[in-house]
């Protein structure tokens, strides 16, 4: 299962994640502001009058229709917010992930050289 996860990690284009996530972070943030500054609909909530008059009917679906309109606007406004939390914590994420790749590389560097001294030191050693 751990080779799965390895093989998909090793496929990800991390630079261009990298290079992306402060593009997508200000996109939610755009779609936020658009989002929160739209004003809030109100609808009422009005019964359906028979047929015989067909204005009093036509008020009614425009109120109900009104009333799923603000509703919906809720939910767009909800969803947005979440965007945008989840946008901001993708792009806490990458910032981490990259400077765990650079230690990683620092360290690997710092192994390396300390193998290549190790090496050096017993290659002396059995020299003499």
């Amino acid at each position: 299962m751990a080779i799965g996860w390895l093989t998909v990690l090793k496929s990800v284009p991390w630079s261009e994640v990298i290079q992306n996530a402060p593009v997508i972070a200000d996109g939610a943030k755009k779609l936020w502001n658009v989002v929160s500054r739209q004003p809030r609909q109100t609808g009422t909530t009005t019964l359906p009058v028979p047929a015989a008059n067909p204005i009093p009917a036509l008020e009614a679906r425009v109120g109900a229709l009104e009333s799923a309109l603000a509703d919906q606007h809720a939910q767009l406004l909800a969803s947005s917010e979440l965007i945008k939390a989840l946008a901001e914590q993708n792009s806490l994420l990458i910032g981490r992930i990259d400077a765990l790749r650079r230690t990683l590389m620092w360290l690997g560097a710092a192994g390396a050289l300390i193998v290549l001294a190790v090496a050096v030191s017993l290659w002396l050693h059995w020299a003499r």
